[in-house]
């Protein structure tokens, strides 16, 4: 656990802590919304710092976690395909499909290169116009628009030889899936700035009154957390249920308008399979007939492909905040960040990855404890 000295103020990290405890007065339990800011929860130690009475729940907010076991199997149809270049982020290089990753894929001979932009991709494609070019496209609401801007390219200059494989969720929906669910137990959300800066508030209030529960948008690091905890825990002890933005250095009401005109133009609103979770209507994005040309899954002819997510993997439950991720029977044994059962043990933003890179030593995981003799 790190020391609150070690805290970018400390001295406002007290005083935000010390309101947090001088407020609850009863159990809350909280979900902070992005994968990013549950790394900065665990590396922290925040939920170490918290009163006994506050738990923080980790919600899907990882793309790469989300990205459903088929479309993993779909990318490494395609990137195995002779004359194919398969661009992505080398996030996702070794998330598991069925039977091997990416990483393998471009072992056994395939085309696969990292990239650090759709446009590199478009790049590629403009250099080898006797190749097919596919770049792999996930994300939430913050690498949606880079990702249409892209295709948005391709089609006014005419590069024929690009296309994108969309994964892309939306996260509004996913609140309202974890909400309607009679196994939840989440009372309040902290959600994610990053998606808000780019899409504004305007769908929350809605799911706020619904649910009756506070949604307060946040940053990342450990004094915007705090804050957005701080805000949610005094909403709920006076029963309250609103929109708050706790992150207005960066996040307008409005959003970024063309961000969004550009979304607007180049996807439609799908139905979405989340990994672990299963369909969310409308929780996701799809390119729209005007771009279908760019479309790899129509391209490739690899929208058949349907897949089982393989049992002895949770990450469904963790993703959906009914699982932490020690109580999982195959944390840090048969799933390890070199063996990964699941994509929350591979990606950087994973709910098991941060568990296994900063609180496995502290942590008694399912394992451990069957082992351990009664006493």
């Amino acid at each position: 656990m790190k020391y609150i000295d070690e805290f970018q103020d400390p001295e406002l990290a007290r005083r935000l802590l010390d309101d947090i405890h001088a407020t609850v007065t009863r159990p809350w339990a909280l979900m902070e919304v992005c994968g990013g800011q549950t790394h900065s929860i665990i590396r922290h130690g925040i939920d170490q710092l918290l009163p006994d009475e506050v738990e923080l729940i980790h919600g899907p907010g990882c793309p790469v976690c989300v990205t459903p076991l088929e479309v993993i199997d779909k990318a490494l149809e395609i990137a195995s395909r002779p004359g194919v270049i398969f661009c992505s982020f080398g996030d996702m290089l070794r998330v598991p499909g069925t039977g091997r990753d990416l990483f393998q894929v471009r072992g056994e001979g395939g085309d696969v290169r990292v990239v650090y932009s759709p446009l590199d991709a478009l790049r590629i494609a403009r250099q080898n116009p006797d190749r097919e070019v596919v770049f792999f496209g996930i994300g939430f609401e913050t690498t949606a628009p880079p990702n249409a801007m892209t295709v948005h390219q391709a089609r006014k200059l005419g590069i024929r030889n690009f296309s994108m494989l969309v994964s892309h969720v939306r996260v509004p929906p996913a609140i309202e899936a974890i909400m309607s669910s009679p196994s939840c137990r989440v009372q309040g959300f902290l959600a994610a700035g990053h998606v808000c800066s780019v899409m504004g508030v305007e769908e929350y209030p809605d799911l706020a009154e619904r649910f009756r529960v506070p949604i307060v948008v946040t940053g990342f690091e450990p004094l915007d957390i705090l804050e957005g905890v701080r805000r949610a825990v005094r909403q709920l002890e006076r029963g309250e249920h609103t929109v708050d933005n706790a992150y207005a250095r960066a996040v307008r009401p409005e959003g970024n308008p063309a961000a969004r005109a550009m979304l607007e133009d180049v996807f439609e609103v799908t139905d979405r399979s989340w990994r672990g979770i299963g369909v969310i209507p409308d929780s996701g994005w799809r390119l729209s007939p005007k771009y279908r040309e760019h479309d790899a899954e129509h391209r490739f002819a690899v929208g058949g492909i349907c897949t089982e997510e393989p049992a002895a993997c949770r990450s469904g439950e963790v993703l959906q905040g009914l699982l932490k991720p020690h109580e999982c029977e195959a944390f840090g044994t048969l799933c390890t960040p070199r063996t990964p059962l699941g994509a929350t043990m591979v990606s950087s933003e994973g709910a098991c990855a941060a568990y296994y890179l900063y609180r496995r030593l502290d942590v008694p995981t399912t394992a451990a404890r069957e082992a351990s003799p009664v006493v």
